[in-house]
């Protein structure tokens, strides 16, 4: 039966049905039921949300945590003329009070995006409560969860909004998540009552494949020769995606690499690339594939074993989402087993290690005992690591420590645009013209392009002042910074470095508080965590899918017949029916003439089997004592 929701569908998105589970999904929380719904990776979560919200009165609030994920969602709504804001870190006051005012004020405006930090904003908070919020949309809740693989402090605070939208129900969405951390979503975000809706997690079209190899590079170039299409390869630090890339440039393949590392715009340039299909193969860490759609995926290659199933399993799913046969292959080595349980030893620290590691970061920020709230400063890593004599790993979880404890905090970069503001107007504008010629036309480009450029700073994209002069990105940043330098604007640059804010003043570091009982209980589940993947990788009698399915609370799915395992199992399967059948012809021929001699035996059965099987059954049945050579 056709529904306002079938309706909304095919106005927005073109489909004259919902796949399995969505419209359960969505006619839930319409109804106003909190609702967890766990979808796999590429399994339409989006519309679950989206849909419903239209429907509904008032503006549905979506919190997530991924910038990005946030962006792509608003503009895919905007170009399907669905008013929808977002609101992250970077953004100025004066774009934060617009789209703040817009959602207060247009009652066309369905959807507000927002990261979870952002309900700790007292300012935001007030505001919140004057909106007729519909309901909440929690993606990635498994972050909630003192269980989940991905534990983020902020979404704690989700919860302490209900007491101001008493009516406003919840659906958290999910992709991942075992059946304890359902359980723990739910009690955190105060469900009135459990609800569930869970798509199996089988995947049918995707075959999963654990390889111990030691030679990873070459093993890797035969798939990419044996699986044409599209593929994605996940490594676990920056430095391989560039080697990796390279390597497979020279060997013929085209590729390219991404991480966070890189600049926002050179990393959206690199992802619409592949997603148009320029480059065939994305060399990545686990930065690249939240929220991304590619559905014609062949393969998913990990050189390294991730860190837990639930990554593992987002990670391969991002393979044949147009439901076509596709393959997720791990290869590793004893090498990688040793790094795995290196790397959980060092995601511990000692709770003195994390100490020291405050008391210096305060020193070298030069924090006094009692001030810092709100101070914002650039991260510098590398002096701190040489300070702390701490590696990047260690130093790394000691700050994790801090920011959950919530002293501080490490941000993105909250300057994601460069600004400029012209100096000269008028006549000197004008002198400079006639001194500098060639630079009039690109000058009155970026007045063209701009308005309030003499008043105020105004925000510029390079980009797009490339195309508008016909030159590169690299000439319009190194014209403006001429121009700066002469006193004709003044132009700040955009960065990409990490920010490092202090979220309360400084306390002495002996008063630092670290609950044993909590502490351990984060080091019992990580543990749990690295044991899955390692039986996970070991394992050689279970199919891989069963395996995954099982981790996840699906215990009665049958086997794939794809993975590695299925497949030694099939030929273990065919040997024992080909055995049955020789041993059957032989027991046959003796019925048949007693005195036959065994060379004679051999001839007659190699005419439908392998000369060397049937000698091999025949060596078992003269140990059974069935058969007897002759004198």
């Amino acid at each position: 039966m056709k529904t306002i929701y079938h309706d909304i569908l095919k106005k927005y998105w073109g489909y004259d049905d919902f796949r399995p589970l969505q419209l359960d999904i969505v006619e839930s929380i319409a109804t106003g039921k909190d609702t967890l719904a766990l979808l796999p990776t590429g399994g339409g979560k989006s519309i679950c949300f989206q849909v419903p919200a239209l429907a509904m009165e008032g503006i549905c609030i979506v919190i997530s945590p991924l910038i990005a994920l946030m962006k792509d969602q608003v503009d895919n709504l905007r170009k399907r003329k669905i008013k929808a804001g977002a609101i992250f870190s970077g953004m100025s006051n004066n774009d934060i009070e617009r789209t703040i005012s817009n959602c207060l004020f247009d009652k066309d405006y369905k959807f507000l995006y927002i990261s979870p930090e952002r309900l700790k904003t007292e300012k935001f908070l007030i505001n919140l409560q004057k909106m007729k919020v519909s309901f909440f949309a929690i993606d990635e809740a498994h972050c909630i969860s003192q269980w989940g693989y991905d534990f983020r402090p902020p979404y704690l605070q989700i919860a302490e909004v209900r007491k101001f939208f008493p009516k406003a129900p919840i659906l958290a969405l999910t992709a991942t998540a075992t059946p304890e951390v359902v359980s723990d979503i739910q009690k955190r975000l105060l469900f009135k009552k459990e609800n569930v809706f869970q798509k199996s997690f089988k995947r049918d079209n995707l075959s999963y494949m654990i390889v111990k190899e030691e030679n990873k590079m070459g093993r890797m170039l035969r798939v990419m020769k044996h699986y044409p299409g599209t593929g994605i390869v996940y490594v676990r630090n920056r430095r391989k995606t560039k080697e990796i890339a390279e390597y497979l440039q020279q060997s013929g393949i085209s590729a390219d690499y991404y991480n966070a590392g890189l600049d926002s715009n050179l990393r959206d340039e690199k992802q619409k690339r592949w997603m148009d299909g320029e480059i065939r193969v994305i060399v990545s860490t686990n930065a690249f594939g939240m929220g991304i759609d590619k559905p014609d995926v062949r393969f998913v290659i990990h050189l390294d074993i991730p860190d837990s199933l639930e990554a593992y399993f987002q990670e391969a799913g991002r393979g044949g989402r147009d439901l076509k046969p596709s393959v997720a292959i791990m290869f590793y080595d004893d090498a990688d087993i040793r790094e795995l349980k290196k790397n959980f030893a060092l995601s511990f620290p000692e709770i003195e290690t994390i100490r020291r590691l405050y008391n210096e970061i305060c020193n070298f920020y030069q924090i006094g005992i009692g001030s810092g709230e709100n101070k914002i400063f650039y991260f510098q890593m590398e002096e701190i690591a040489k300070k702390t004599k701490l590696n990047y790993v260690e130093l790394h979880h000691c700050l994790e420590f801090l920011s959950k404890i919530g002293v501080l905090t490490i941000s993105e970069s909250m300057k994601k645009q460069s600004v400029i503001k012209f100096l000269k107007s008028g006549d000197e504008l004008d002198f400079f013209y006639n001194k500098n010629v060639d630079l009039e036309d690109f000058t009155k480009t970026i007045l063209r392009s701009y308005g309030g450029v003499f008043s105020n700073y105004v925000k510029i994209s390079e980009e797009d002042l490339a195309k508008r002069n016909g030159c590169s990105v690299d000439k319009v940043v190194d014209t403006l910074k001429m121009l700066h330098k002469w006193g004709v604007l003044a132009y700040h640059e955009r960065d990409e470095k990490p920010y490092i804010i202090f979220l309360q003043n400084r306390i002495n570091e002996s008063y630092l508080y670290f609950s044993d009982e909590v502490y351990k209980q984060r080091k019992n589940v990580a543990a749990k965590r690295l044991e899955a993947v390692l039986n996970f990788v070991n394992n050689t009698e279970t199919c891989r899918s069963v395996a995954l399915l099982s981790y996840f609370g699906e215990t009665k799915s049958s086997r794939c017949g794809g993975c590695d395992v299925c497949i030694k199992m099939n030929k273990s399967i065919l040997r024992k029916k080909e055995f049955d059948d020789i041993m059957e012809a032989i027991r046959s021929l003796k019925s048949q003439n007693c005195d036959m001699k065994q060379i004679e035996m051999i001839e007659i059965l190699s005419k439908n089997f392998t000369e060397k099987n049937v000698i091999s059954v025949m060596r078992t049945m003269i140990d059974r004592d069935e058969l007897q050579f002759p004198d």
